[in-house]
């Protein structure tokens, strides 16, 4: 039997349904199937080696259950490293990076021919002055954080893949490897402490590496008071004599033309001499509104990960580590109550860890359940609520003006449909249900009608700012 593309399709469902999420999107989500596929060996693309060793060694036998479940055989199973696009001879210089958002790259637009130039004639000036000192730098640059590093950082499943690409960058000579590097995620899960933690270890390696961090709100600050200045040139020269570039938060840039074109020429000017871009933000490249197509195109044309919400094992890891460095002993109970009750926000859970340890020093007590009650009533509150698939429901067919029994209905007309799938798509992040719970929910239907809900609907917000607009009232209306 044949193995075509659809029959991967088909594995890929099944190993989304059995693993948890962090997983299937890090390391299972980016695989392609090759066309080389013969009927005796499975061949699959994964966008570099590091990937195609860690799959190999972790999750070559689930691939392969998840393809006897499929075919009712166990096919050889071949990786092979491919990035999974070819980038334009204009765009040469970042080629060389490891591809993983691959759609972005294909819809990457060419840079005009005056801008190229305007970049290589700056890159050249910048290259033979190289007049700007690493003090003068980080006078605009914000302090790195010393408690920060890898060493204090907690490593569980929900951001193993982040931490080791984060600690190959820091540790690599090679500056083209996974450049741009690009961390996303929520608040408080850990892409700052990353940061900081690769900035630190370049500048302790004492390589001599000018090492340029800062969040992207002080950028636009200092690009527009260089513009009230007339002092550009000076701007274009700190930024780009810098053999790492840092940029926390990029999403802050949305709407803001001037300062993306500035960054964008800066981008391309630091990527063709080779030097290191870092960059975070709340969402992946492609989701981020606001943004400018060419620049989402460069964001992405690098490794770009997430940074999910910790699972029960990491925040109890968090809890334990951080008050063991402050000299205080946590109960398991009391650990397990704050690692359940705050769920989502390691700094939240960090914040709550501190004022309890603040009560004890000051008052000499033991930290105890009755004491974290009473002190984080107000933070519990907030995690207390429970959200219901039926809660969901109702609230989704109130916002588009649509009866409830349409969320079980066979009827697939466009304002029926994009509501419920709206719906699927809530439910699958707001509540702990499995895919054919989920489902089942929805008028009986299968686990694969969730999954393609999900898939049209993250493709909807990215193209559609109103559609994005709507998720954020809704998710905000069932959390309150």
């Amino acid at each position: 039997m044949k193995i075509t593309e659809q029959i991967w399709e088909s594995v890929q469902t099944i190993l989304q349904s059995k693993l948890d999420v962090s997983t299937f999107e890090s390391w299972l989500k980016p695989i392609a199937f090759c066309d080389e596929t013969t009927a005796d060996k499975l061949i699959v693309l994964v966008p570099t080696k590091f990937m195609k060793d860690w799959v190999t060694r972790e999750y070559n036998q689930v691939i392969k259950d998840a393809v006897l479940e499929v075919i009712g055989v166990v096919p050889a199973i071949e990786y092979r490293v491919k990035p999974f696009a070819v980038v334009k001879e204009e765009t040469k210089s970042i080629s060389s990076s490891h591809v993983v958002q691959t759609k972005i790259v294909e819809q990457a637009q060419p840079v005009h021919e005056v801008a190229k130039e305007e970049i290589r004639s700056q890159s050249q000036e910048i290259t033979k002055k190289q007049q700007v000192k690493p003090d003068a730098l980080l006078e605009h640059s914000n302090v790195l954080d010393p408690r920060y590093s890898f060493d204090n950082f907690i490593v569980g499943k929900s951001n193993e893949f982040s931490y080791a690409a984060a600690r190959r960058i820091a540790e690599s000579e090679d500056n083209t490897l996974y450049n741009p590097f690009f961390l996303h995620g929520g608040v408080g899960l850990g892409k700052t402490h990353l940061m900081h933690s690769i900035a630190h270890q370049i500048t302790e390696a004492g390589s001599g590496k000018k090492v340029l961090y800062m969040s992207s709100e002080k950028f636009l600050s200092q690009f527009v008071q260089s513009m009230r200045t007339n002092d550009m040139i000076e701007f274009k020269e700190r930024f780009r004599t810098v053999d790492v570039l840092m940029i926390d938060d990029v999403q802050f840039l949305a709407g803001k033309d001037g300062t993306q074109e500035e960054f964008f020429h800066t981008f391309n000017a630091l990527v063709d001499m080779n030097k290191r871009i870092i960059l975070t933000a709340d969402k992946s490249p492609h989701e981020l509104s606001g943004i400018e197509d060419r620049l989402r195109s460069r964001l992405g044309c690098g490794l770009t990960t997430e940074v999910h919400i910790p699972g029960m094992e990491t925040r109890l890891a968090i809890l334990q580590s951080k008050a063991k460095n402050m000299g205080i002993e946590l109960s398991n109970d009391v650990a397990m109550l704050l690692a359940d009750k705050i769920s989502s926000n390691v700094r939240e859970l960090e914040g709550a860890l501190n004022r309890l340890i603040a009560h004890s020093q000051l008052t000499q007590q033991e930290i105890t359940i009755d004491t974290v009650h009473q002190l984080l009533q107000d933070l519990f509150r907030n995690y207390n609520k429970i959200i219901t698939l039926d809660e969901i429901q109702k609230k989704i067919a109130e916002f588009y003006n649509i009866k409830m029994a349409d969320m079980h209905s066979a009827r697939r007309s466009r304002d029926i449909a994009r509501p419920r799938q709206i719906a699927m798509y809530l439910s699958k992040k707001l509540t702990s249900k499995s895919l054919p719970e989920i489902g089942r929910s929805f008028g009986g239907r299968d686990h694969t009608t969730v999954i393609h809900a999900v898939k049209a609907v993250d493709k909807l917000q990215a193209a559609d700012p109103s559609i994005a607009e709507d998720l954020k009232i809704l998710e905000n209306l069932l959390s309150n």
